[in-house]
């Protein structure tokens, strides 16, 4: 008989390993409250009930989630409902997946500065679409964007960057015609670098000035930094536009509602390390896998916990939510071909999972008849201590 592969999660990770690790190393309360709802998500200690088939009387038991979106087994059902909501907001139009990254000079300061500086981050980014979008060189009209914050590598390595979804086109001035773009790109990515680069540094500077951003212990000015900065050629990558709904839904799909590295990616855990699969985009997105000490594999995912209550979602342009009934609405009137229908918007989480999956979540496994239920009597409850 064949012995099952273990399953390996980052919850078994942190529960074997979080003592030691708050002896070495200081969370703030939000990556403590990360950590410590990871390691309960599913267990006993949230609570949770027993269901009951109708039919053959088979019992099954049922943990609640912890719903904290660090959590690498919390964020399916949300992220389809989010990804099916935006697929029926975007024009039905090709769409371009633009990146924008940071050089490493910047790292340290991002890190010290995290909420103001992934701010800027987004402004930047959003302000160097719309404005080379405005340049009758390139498009001429408005355009719009929805970006994600992604704050890690495929090595769980800080790497702060945008993800951002364009449509190809954009409306004109006088709001009587949608203006498409070029096939094969939005704007070039040369000036869109060089753009970005600009504008970055224009408001990190400005907010040195300002005393909202400080500045690391190592660096005596802004202008240090700068001249790091306009000293290396920034990186903004361009995919070739989407030729579907389908295959832009699948890409959402993928990135969106994310974590730094998910439990699917666990290959093994023994001898205090973690070995992970990741995907190396160097040697042509072959897969290959990676060996770390447990201590280090739990400081890596720790650096990628927002601070509390930031959004890692931002709408720009005519995608952006004050412009919603306005300019959304001119761009659909404005386009011949019909938008992509939301399929999931308003369900529970069970239907959600029966459309996605094609199968009924609440039918027993076991005699494959009858419907699991909800026993009231055999609730099961975490009581405190105390």
């Amino acid at each position: 008989m064949e012995n099952k592969k273990q399953i390996i999660e980052i919850a078994d990770i942190f529960r074997d390993k979080r003592h030691d690790f708050l002896t070495e190393n200081t969370l703030c309360a939000v990556q403590q409250k990360a950590m410590e709802d990871i390691i309960a998500c599913r267990t006993s200690e949230l609570g949770g009930h027993t269901l009951s088939c109708n039919h053959c009387g088979h019992k099954v038991q049922s943990y609640n989630s912890c719903r904290n979106r660090n959590c690498p087994k919390c964020q399916y059902i949300k992220r389809m409902q989010w990804v099916d909501k935006l697929a029926a907001d975007l024009p039905p139009v090709k769409h371009f997946h633009i990146v924008f990254t940071i050089p490493a000079c910047l790292h340290k300061l991002f890190y010290i500065n995290q909420r103001i500086a992934y701010s800027l981050l987004f402004k930047a980014a959003g302000q160097t679409l719309m404005q080379c979008a405005r340049n009758t060189h390139y498009l001429g009209a408005e355009a719009g964007a929805v970006a994600l914050l992604h704050t890690w590598g495929q090595t769980m390595t800080y790497h702060p960057h945008i993800h951002t979804i364009v449509p190809a086109g954009g409306v004109s001035d006088d709001g009587m015609e949608w203006v498409p773009s070029a096939k094969k790109f939005f704007v070039p990515v040369k000036v869109l670098s060089t753009v970005f680069r600009g504008i970055l540094c224009r408001l990190l500077q400005e907010s040195v000035f300002r005393k909202e951003i400080k500045l690391p212990d190592d660096t005596p000015d802004f202008q240090t930094i700068k001249a790091k900065c306009y000293a290396k050629k920034w990186v903004v990558y361009a995919e070739k536009p989407f030729a579907s709904p389908d295959n832009l839904v699948r890409y959402l799909g993928n990135y969106t509602h994310r974590v730094a590295i998910s439990n699917h990616r666990m290959v093994g855990y023994k001898d205090d390390k973690v070995t992970f699969s990741y995907r190396d985009n160097k040697a042509g997105g072959a897969r290959k896998t990676m060996t770390l000490e447990t201590m280090e594999f739990i400081r890596r995912f720790m650096q990628h916990v927002l601070p509390c209550g930031f959004s890692k979602i931002r709408y720009f342009g005519f995608m952006a939510i004050c412009k919603r009934k306005t300019k959304l609405n001119l761009c659909y009137s404005l386009l011949p071909t019909p938008t992509y229908f939301s399929r999931l918007t308003g369900l529970l989480a069970m239907e959600v999972l029966q459309i996605i999956s094609g199968k009924d979540p609440i039918i027993c496994a076991k005699c494959k008849k009858g419907k699991l239920m909800v026993s009231p009597a055999c609730n099961v409850l975490h009581i405190e201590p105390g």
